[in-house]
């Protein structure tokens, strides 16, 4: 994944890619999602410790991705609201391609809390788990085709591959269709750029009332969850 996206990343960027050492290795799961956060919350404060601008949660469902930027005063994002944003300048209708219909109830879950139902022409699934993009990668393009179509005679204007596990696919499908195909991985990392640079310019980030308020310092020290300082 590193070597992927140092094609991608600015020159000036420093990229780390980490994993958990223990937990699932993917969530295709309700189960799976829910065990991961302490994790991520973990990792993120971990990157802010070492001096980190910016941290990408690197899976489709946007895992943590609120409770992220609440402990953490550095940039946070996730694939699906970055791809969401990139997409609404983009086009005006924009279609989202998964693996399994199992994973489209929550990922229309937060469609809808990030206010873009309006914008979604269709979910379409490939039928294929996040172990089985690459293992026929043939197959998996011929896949995508399918339902891609289906997509644009629908009316969307541009596609968005919606599992991280995707990645690589974007070029050979957008040279096909003619039309942008976002491949998430890249654009939460570049997201995550654009973000840090304007922060550095103009002071801009993640809002710290309401929304992403932080716990107070004394019930995090009161209930020994020292993990979140």
């Amino acid at each position: 994944m590193k070597e992927y996206l140092d094609q991608y990343k600015d020159p000036d960027t420093v990229l780390d890619v980490t994993s958990f050492k223990e937990g699932p290795h993917h969530l295709e799961y309700y189960s799976y999602d829910a065990i991961v956060i302490p994790y991520i919350l973990e990792e993120v404060k971990k990157a802010e410790k070492n001096g980190y601008d910016a941290c990408v949660i690197g899976c489709f469902y946007d895992p943590g991705l609120k409770e992220a930027r609440e402990v953490s005063n550095i940039i946070v994002t996730a694939p699906l609201e970055s791809s969401t944003c990139i997409a609404l300048s983009l086009g005006e209708k924009f279609s989202i391609i998964v693996g399994r219909k199992k994973w489209v109830p929550l990922m229309l879950n937060r469609v809808k809390e990030y206010g873009l139902e309006d914008r979604l022409t269709s979910f379409k699934d490939v039928g294929l788990g996040v172990y089985d993009f690459h293992k026929d990668e043939k197959e998996t393009e011929k896949r995508l085709y399918s339902v891609i179509e289906e997509s644009l005679r629908e009316g969307a204007e541009v596609i968005i591959l919606g599992c991280t596990a995707f990645f690589g696919f974007f070029k050979v499908v957008q040279e096909k269709y003619k039309v942008p195909v976002i491949d998430p991985v890249i654009a939460s990392v570049k997201h995550a750029e654009q973000l840090v640079k304007l922060k550095k310019l103009c002071g801009w980030c993640h809002s710290k009332i309401y929304s992403y308020e932080p716990p107070p310092t004394s019930e995090i020290l009161k209930w020994n969850l020292k993990g979140l300082i």
